[in-house]
């Protein structure tokens, strides 16, 4: 189970890597750099909070994790 903390600092970074590529598909398609950031910071606002929810859902669910390999002394 990870912290609280790992998935907060998981879902900051991928979030700044994230807002950088929609500002770039968004300035592409406004040519206006102001609605391009605009845009950015308003997804961004947004999907901080769903990446956040999900990964602590993710981290709930069994499928595809290992369990540790246990240790005899």
């Amino acid at each position: 189970m990870e912290s609280h903390s790992r998935s907060i600092v998981k879902t900051f970074t991928w979030r700044a890597i994230a807002t950088v590529v929609t500002v770039c598909i968004a300035w592409i398609f406004t040519k206006d750099v102001w609605d391009a950031m605009g845009i950015g910071m308003f997804d961004t606002g947004i999907k901080l909070f769903l990446y956040y929810g999900h990964e602590r859902v993710w981290d709930r669910v069994a499928l595809g994790r290992q369990k540790p390999p246990e240790y005899t002394i």
